[in-house]
């Protein structure tokens, strides 16, 4: 017999038994080499093949469709605020966001305030706002089993009082607000904390002249039971625009807070929502200010700290730590340049404390700074009681 391959062989000796997954390569080659192959498993080939062929083609359709699917949201989404302003309305208040989400607000002992009382207040009618009176720490003694009242009268005693105004989202009772009236408590401050209208626990729709309006009434309820003790304002993000609003009509009506403090604020919303992490990827977007920044002062939403300062009477400090993501640096920077010069603050101490980047505050944690208390007893004087 004739070995395979030797002249004069059989034609179909010339038969190639590969592996399946190698029949088409090596049909490929002996077809080039003019050789004739019989393959047995041709239709198995094939429809392998397809099936690599289909599997490779389905999962580039599908990542079209995705990516399409993403470029059409991209584009549908200005479109979307731009017909229905609530939606930036929502994303500038967040106050639907209620973080931490189990917390009992009636219950302020819960978050480590034992020296707390909690209240409820009626700006206007059908408007509810909650309200947490801390006082002074060297008063927890006194307090346990107190009730309001007690709270109410203590406020006369000879303490001063800060008035705060929360940024947005979340409630009284975030963690990072507890933390810093804890700071101030121990300093000897009474601290007045509530939750604007459509926040928490609060009743009413969030506007911003709803929230200055519960902040014009929180400070007339501290003023009406404080007596000659000095009521300072404090407002944190959102919150600085709400405390600029409300110190901008005490000074018009010259009924002035002891002082005016800025914890991390910018120049106005406009400004603000352009330079905030969640407009990156629509900051150049063809008419980005005619899509998302027109339908928020449309609203009526403007939080106009650049201009109100203008107009303040008082003592200013601004606070604001380098590496802030939320709100930058430079708005705060920028907002100290305008009020410095400002004609209504000119017989008045305006000073700018910055806090450096690698301290690692960011946007919420300045109450972590070891020279805060020295900070605020230097501009307000030291009220920590011995």
């Amino acid at each position: 017999m004739r070995k395979r391959g030797e002249p004069g062989a059989p034609e179909h000796e010339n038969f190639v038994r590969a592996p399946l997954d190698r029949e088409c390569s090596i049909k490929h080659k002996l077809t080039i080499a003019g050789t004739k192959a019989h393959f047995p498993h041709d239709s198995d080939c094939d429809s392998n093949g397809m099936k690599r062929f289909g599997r490779r083609y389905g999962f580039w359709s599908r990542l079209r469709m995705f990516l399409l699917f993403i470029v059409g949201l991209y584009i549908a989404i200005p479109f979307l605020v731009k017909i229905c302003p609530a939606i930036q309305t929502q994303l500038v208040f967040l106050n639907l966001v209620r973080f931490p989400y189990f917390i009992d607000l009636k219950r302020p002992e819960d978050q480590g305030l034992n020296h707390t009382c909690n209240f409820y207040l009626q700006p206007e009618e059908d408007v509810s706002i909650g309200v947490w009176h801390t006082i002074p720490a060297v008063l927890w003694k006194e307090a346990q089993g107190k009730h309001l009242e007690w709270y109410e009268e203590v406020l006369s005693t000879n303490y001063p009082v800060i008035l705060y105004l929360h940024g947005n989202a979340g409630t009284r009772g975030g963690d990072h607000r507890v933390q810093l009236y804890k700071v101030l408590s121990s300093m000897g401050y009474h601290v007045i904390s509530f939750d604007y209208r459509g926040w928490g626990d609060s009743v009413g729709s969030p506007s911003e002249s709803g929230m200055t309006y519960d902040a014009l009434h929180a400070f007339d309820w501290i003023k009406a039971r404080s007596g000659d003790n000095p009521v300072y304002i404090w407002g944190h993000s959102l919150g600085t625009g709400v405390a600029t609003n409300l110190v901008r009509r005490l000074c018009e009506r010259e009924t002035p807070p002891g002082a005016l403090i800025l914890e991390s604020p910018f120049t106005n919303i406009r400004e603000e929502a352009k330079s905030h992490p969640f407009s990156v990827i629509y900051r150049y977007f063809p008419g980005f200010d005619w899509f998302f920044l027109d339908p928020i002062t449309a609203s009526g939403i403007k939080f106009a700290n650049d201009d109100n300062v203008k107009y303040i009477s008082c003592p200013l400090l601004i606070l604001h730590a380098e590496d802030d993501p939320v709100i930058p640096f430079h708005l705060g920077k920028k907002l100290y340049n305008i009020a410095a010069p400002a004609r209504s603050l000119r017989d008045f101490k305006v000073q700018f404390i910055p806090f450096h980047k690698d301290l690692g505050y960011r946007h919420k944690y300045i109450y972590r700074s070891p020279e805060l208390r020295q900070i605020l007893r230097d501009f307000l004087g030291n009220t920590e009681q011995q």
